[in-house]
């Protein structure tokens, strides 16, 4: 499959986009044994909200200590044996409640904890497993293994998210897609890119989860495109599976299940195409939707002006980030790199950037040497979930 002739089709409107950065906070493993209740709440009119069943986070009990510890293999970070780890949502109680506008909040209400806990912010992926999903963050359903929220709270976004400094420098994320079109170029990508390019997997590709594997274990973040519909659809067709606006919701969201249950351990979902879908709001509404509510990332490539799903996550309350440049619409070497010098500077301006390209020959090797100079001239390469704006609700 020709992959620049889908991925470059709508750049006529693109505009420079702005994100934020997420911040994962690691916390020492010696931090003070403390026994915490949630004490704030939100007091809400019933007559406004219409609610949902509360969540109860409260965390397992710890498992029996073992006497004699083989503390060899154990990580500086590991908690001491016996004591349970906790999560900053676990021993509350939340109800999540749908205003009638459709936005929704989160109420918050003590529940008493089991005895000390070790706390701290959510933890991400330990790189010895980065190969294998974690098991609270999968759904098992008909369609096959789709992400979800953990009990405690823990969202893939933040579990398989790759760990940055924390630094308040100048950082950029480069997304290089179509994972999975091409064995050449997907061996290629995962060989020679640095570990801290996120790669996008293409949803209609082949031998995903061998690749999957092969790139998690590298130190690859990873992202999943899913085919959405262009103005110029059929003539111009994503894939099998394609999310189209005159479809159904019910139909769109099997179809996004379908691509979903392709991989894990991705952070988040990035549009393939999809100018027209993007820009229908009854059509995007239960797919944003539903990424949300799994507590996934929505990655939009930039490359249309009317995509409506900046205000979808931050209506939903989930991880949102925008492309600012695509680096190889034109496939040649000293144009790519002239692409990578913008990026530069707008990161530099705005203190972030993103970039987007596919696996072609000539991106993967322009990208890994621009990288390798841009390091020495301070910049920090970050995974894409790091310069998402939160929108937690």
């Amino acid at each position: 499959m020709d992959l620049h002739a889908p991925l470059g089709q709508e750049r006529k409107d693109k505009s420079e986009r702005k994100s934020r950065f997420g911040l994962s906070t690691v916390t020492s493993a010696f931090a003070v044994l403390t026994l915490v209740g949630l004490s704030a709440w939100t007091s809400l009119s019933p007559s406004a909200l219409r609610s949902e069943p509360p969540i109860n986070l409260t965390p397992r009990p710890p498992e029996t200590a073992v006497v004699a510890e083989d503390t060899a293999d154990r990580r500086p970070t590991d908690p001491p044996a016996g004591l349970a780890t906790s999560g900053p949502n676990d021993g509350a109680v939340v109800r999540r409640t749908t205003t009638a506008d459709g936005n929704v909040v989160t109420t918050f209400s003590p529940n008493a904890r089991t005895g000390p806990v070790i706390i701290g912010s959510a933890p991400t992926q330990d790189p010895r497993l980065a190969g294998q999903p974690n098991e609270d963050l999968i759904e098992l359903t008909d369609t096959g293994e789709l992400p979800t929220v953990a009990a405690s709270g823990l969202r893939p976004v933040d579990f398989y998210a790759r760990p940055w400094s924390g630094a308040r420098g100048t950082r950029i994320a480069i997304v290089i897609g179509g994972i999975g079109l091409s064995q050449t170029g997907s061996q290629m990508a995962i060989r020679d890119l640095p570990e801290d390019i996120t790669l996008a997997f293409a949803a209609t590709g082949n031998s995903l989860q061998r690749w999957m594997q092969e790139a998690r274990r590298k130190g690859h973040e990873i992202v999943l495109q899913v085919p959405m519909e262009p103005f110029d659809y059929p003539a111009n067709d994503p894939g099998r599976g394609t999310l189209l606006a005159e479809k159904t919701a019910a139909t769109n969201i099997a179809n996004l299940h379908q691509a979903m249950a392709q991989i894990t351990n991705y952070t988040g979902i990035m549009n393939y195409m999809g100018a027209r879908f993007l820009s229908d709001d009854k059509a995007m509404d239960p797919i944003m939707r539903d990424i949300g509510k799994r507590g996934l990332m929505f990655l939009d490539d930039g490359s249309t002006a009317r995509s409506l799903s900046g205000d979808f996550a931050k209506a939903i309350g989930f991880p949102h980030a925008y492309a600012d440049v695509m680096i190889d619409a034109q496939v040649d070497r000293q144009a790519i790199l002239s692409k990578l010098d913008e990026l530069e500077r707008i990161a530099r301006r705005n203190g972030q950037a993103i970039g987007v390209g596919a696996a072609f020959d000539e991106t993967i090797a322009a990208v890994a040497e621009w990288r390798d100079e841009a390091v020495a001239r301070g910049i920090e390469f970050v995974g894409v979930s790091a310069l998402a704006n939160d929108n937690r609700p």
